[in-house]
């Protein structure tokens, strides 16, 4: 009979396969890390929306007599700014909303960032005046609110591509 040697050991061959299969892994669990954190960031940005939105209009809810006449129309952020600490008329308490939410855009969430604040006093029958504000009763008319940014590195579903996805949040609403 024959002399067959027994097999000791690994050879070099097994080795390298094991050591590609493992690094394949370790690339597929990157990249669902770099894709989780880039979810994270989207929904994140998507939270800071929503709260920012939510926040101008109960500033706008706050002050309807300078919605109906206007004075928060317009496109942000801008350079509007009003000190309100001695007390304001409506018009300078729009003014001063208008700079702190701007001031907030611009911090909150990316630098492209830019929303608009159209009210349409459509169904309107008059402004009401500062006595009629305490009954609170629906004035008609109504805002549109939208705020638009990019979410950098999510691009197109399926494309494979990084490319920035410019976002808008549009909201309706009568404050």
């Amino acid at each position: 009979m024959p002399y067959l040697p027994v097999q000791r050991g690994v050879t070099l061959v097994e080795v390298l396969v094991a050591l590609l299969i493992f690094s394949v892994g370790l690339i597929g669990v990157v990249a669902l890390l770099v894709m989780s954190a880039r979810s994270s960031h989207a929904a994140y940005l998507r939270s800071q929306v929503t709260f920012l939105a939510q926040g101008m209009a109960d500033r706008m809810q706050a002050n309807p007599i300078a919605v109906w006449k206007g004075d928060y129309n317009g496109t942000y952020p801008n350079g509007a700014s009003q000190d309100c600490t001695a007390g304001c008329t409506p018009q300078q308490l729009a003014l001063h909303d208008k700079g702190i939410w701007s001031s907030q855009l611009t911090t909150f969430l990316p630098s492209d960032a830019q929303a608009r604040i159209i009210c349409s006093s459509a169904g309107l029958a008059y402004v009401p005046s500062s006595d009629q504000l305490a009954l609170r009763p629906p004035y008609g008319g109504s805002c549109k609110m939208s705020v638009s940014w990019t979410e950098q590195g999510v691009g197109a579903k399926g494309s494979g591509k990084n490319d920035p996805a410019p976002q808008t949040f549009a909201w309706e609403f009568q404050p």
